[in-house]
């Protein structure tokens, strides 16, 4: 056996002191994902939701826009659509929600943000989303989804695009922006809980800190996200049921009922109580 084989063989391993590899630097093709794939994402992403939400939104709607006590809940209300109408009618004003979906996703970043910073830029993000976005897709989707009846000949309004030139030709292009406000309120108020809901459910449920590296279970992340979803909702359920109502309301009927989101929130609670809200 040579000399230099047996120094070879008899030299101490030297014991591997560098910090361990972070999964980029281990395989050195990952990289982080480019715009257009997130933007693709996300607009896939947007028309799946609308595909399986429209149907609650729809029920929603009408929950909201019923005066008189006809439905009595979510189950009856949509019941009566499929006995009445037929199911096609749970997907009314289909294409202008996932249209209006897809360009929110499409649009939205996210980043790491201080509490303060969180709340700030959850409140911006919403209501531009609300004012150059929902707004005008919300009034199609809220006057096709208040038609009763499948039968196009029928109808006042025959699809998106020709309910979007009845209301410009009756209105003018400001009748899209039709409860603005509200739904500015509505918007700014849920993205600022859901950017904060979020982070703190982690916080409080899993001990979980936003850039701690630590990796939650699919579970987990499914009841925060949740919870945090649910939030929203719960501080914005009156602004969101007086925007239905002003975008809901026609011109052609005579003098309108709502004159903007203060009176009309005064003027649902004095007829139709609190709960109407």
């Amino acid at each position: 056996m040579s000399h230099t084989h047996l120094i070879h063989s008899s030299s101490p391993s030297k014991p591997n002191l560098d910090p361990p590899k972070s999964m980029a630097e281990q395989n050195p093709k990952s990289k982080s994902i480019p715009p257009h794939v997130k933007a693709i994402a996300g607009s896939i992403g947007g028309m799946v939701e609308a595909c399986c939400l429209q149907p609650i939104d729809v029920i929603k709607t009408r929950l909201q826009l019923d005066r008189s006590g006809s439905y009595r809940g979510i189950i009856h209300c949509s019941a009566t659509i499929v006995r009445t109408v037929g199911v096609r009618a749970l997907w009314k004003g289909l294409t202008p929600f996932a249209t209006h979906l897809t360009l929110k996703y499409v649009l939205r970043r996210t980043g790491e943000l201080s509490h303060g910073a969180r709340v700030l830029v959850g409140f911006g993000a919403g209501m531009i989303e609300a004012l150059v976005i929902v707004t005008p897709f919300e009034v199609v989707k809220i006057r096709l989804q208040q038609q009763r009846g499948l039968t196009r000949e029928l109808l006042k309004y025959k699809g998106p695009v020709d309910c979007a030139r009845t209301i410009i030709r009756e209105k003018g292009l400001h009748g899209l922006w039709a409860g603005a406000a509200p739904t500015i309120m509505r918007n700014g108020i849920n993205q600022a809980a859901m950017f904060t809901a979020k982070n703190a459910f982690d916080r409080v449920l899993w001990d979980k800190q936003e850039g701690d590296g630590k990796v939650l279970q699919p579970w987990q992340s499914m009841i925060s996200g949740f919870l945090a979803r649910v939030a929203g909702p719960v501080c914005t359920g009156p602004f969101d049921v007086v925007k239905t109502r002003l975008m809901a309301q026609s011109r052609s009927r005579g003098e309108v009922k709502y004159k903007g989101m203060v009176q009309a929130i005064v003027t649902i609670y004095k007829k139709e109580r609190l709960r109407a809200l």
